[in-house]
């Protein structure tokens, strides 16, 4: 039998690898790094409860080295090698996101690993965006795009032939992972050279900054890397004193005890020196690349999520325009008095059904010579202990304001055209999977294991 790398070992060194060439790309990204790591120490102890349950779940060992990056491909076949490419790292496509809404012309779903076991030796993410450019209702602009993607090709040789060793064999061994590695990294490197004119990215870029940040370059570059933090609104009110400045407002719910969901602030990070094809030195620019930071919370039931959406659209429709630096205070202030009909309580959270848990039996579970015979018993009597199952994905209202808030708001365009989940199916060569069901698979095999350390038949 071969010797293979675990998919989740090659993930784990493919991030690692990833983050080391952006700190050399973007310095920022380190500051924001050290100020996340200090923030992060700093709530561990000063708050032993919080300390505690990353200690239960596992995710204290992954904090330090959790990431999620951000890509931008033009053309199905360049979503179809990705998806292929990020399998050999254990990674599959999870949730479908349309931000057409919002006026940016990409449709996208997030990378990752989907098993808890998998996620706790490496928790990457990559939020992956194919640009729709049947919206582009400039015929000739839609073509040149059309010419220009068709003509390059983001993967190198060696990559292309990995992928293909990996899929057929089934694996690759210590030696081809780390070339994998290398050669995969290639995708996502900046390049200061264009493949288009000045004069051709104006037009691109007149038409949506985020068309020519696709279409004008040998590749997808990554755009920005994130880290969680266990604090948004610390890292925030630190960022300036770090020669950071913040968007105004923080993405996604309210400031909580217990955090639900994701939190997202970012800030602009470079302003990057271009060749294109006219000139003979870096003296065009291109804004593209951003920092960010995340705090991630509790993932949420299909109630939950309902009972959410609705209190964030009220909130929204309470302030009557975007969220911006000018009305930030009364956008909180809003948010704020809506989601106090959201319980701030794992308990109740739990009991009504709004947050997806794990369950873990605690030592007088184990001493215990007599059970309850329900779960709740079970929690009451202190056999079993309850913590909620950390939020993977994303939010498509959060990043379609991450990606105005970095593009400005000049870029918010309005494009026709619902969401063609089937056409990103088909570039995709596979359906994405559900993540509330991934949920509730990792839940109930939470309760499986209980049951079977307990001696007991089944827990519901």
């Amino acid at each position: 039998m071969p010797s293979f790398v675990s998919p989740d070992e090659i993930r784990a060194r493919f991030s690692r690898a990833m983050s080391d060439m952006y700190k050399q790309e973007v310095p920022l990204y380190g500051a924001l790094l050290e100020l996340v790591g200090e923030v992060n120490q700093s709530v561990m102890a000063q708050q032993p409860d919080i300390a505690r349950a990353l200690q239960w779940t596992g995710e204290a060992q992954r904090l330090d080295m959790e990431r999620h990056g951000a890509i931008r491909v033009g053309t199905a076949a360049e979503l179809g090698t990705l998806a292929r490419l990020f399998a050999v790292m254990g990674m599959q496509p999870v949730g479908y996101y349309d931000l057409t809404p919002a006026g940016v012309p990409v449709h996208s779903t997030a990378f990752r690993a989907v098993h808890e076991q998998s996620l706790q030796v490496s928790p990457f993410r990559v939020f992956t965006s194919l640009l729709r450019l049947e919206l582009i209702d400039n015929a000739a602009l839609r073509e040149l795009a059309e010419e220009l993607l068709a003509q390059r090709q983001i993967f190198t040789p060696r990559a292309l032939h990995l992928i293909e060793q990996c899929e057929r064999d089934g694996g690759l061994n210590e030696t081809d992972a780390q070339d994998f590695v290398t050669q995969a990294l290639e995708t996502f490197r900046w390049h200061h050279d264009a493949t288009v004119s000045s004069a051709q990215y104006q037009r691109l870029h007149d038409q949506h900054r985020l068309v020519a940040d696709v279409v004008a370059f040998k590749g997808p570059h990554i755009n920005h890397l994130t880290p969680r933090t266990l604090d948004i609104d610390a890292v925030q009110a630190a960022m300036p004193g770090r020669g950071i400045t913040p968007k105004a407002v923080i993405e996604g719910p309210p400031t909580r005890k217990h955090p639900i969901l994701l939190r997202q602030t970012s800030f602009k990070a470079l302003q990057e020196e271009v060749a294109f094809t006219d000139q003979h030195a870096a003296s065009g620019s291109h804004t593209a690349r951003f920092g960010e930071v995340e705090q991630r919370g509790a993932a949420l039931t299909p109630k939950g999520r309902e009972l959410y959406d609705r209190l964030l659209n009220t909130a929204r429709d309470a302030l009557a325009s975007f969220p911006s630096e000018s009305n930030a205070g009364e956008y909180l202030r809003q948010l704020g008095e809506h989601f106090a009909e959201f319980p701030d309580d794992l308990a109740q959270m739990r009991e009504q059904g709004l947050a997806y848990f794990r369950y873990f039996v605690t030592e007088k579970g184990v001493a215990a010579s007599e059970l309850p015979a329900t779960l709740q018993g079970l929690i009451d009597a202190g056999h079993l202990h309850f913590q909620p199952l950390v939020y993977e994905d994303f939010l498509p209202v959060s990043a379609a304001g991450i990606f105005q808030s970095n593009l400005g708001d000049d870029a918010q365009s309005h494009y026709a055209g619902g969401s063609t989940q089937d056409s990103f199916h088909q570039a995709l060569g596979r359906e994405v999977l559900d993540e509330l069901e991934l949920y509730a698979q990792t839940q109930q095999r939470s309760l499986h294991d209980c049951a079977a350390q307990l001696g007991l038949p089944s827990l519901a």
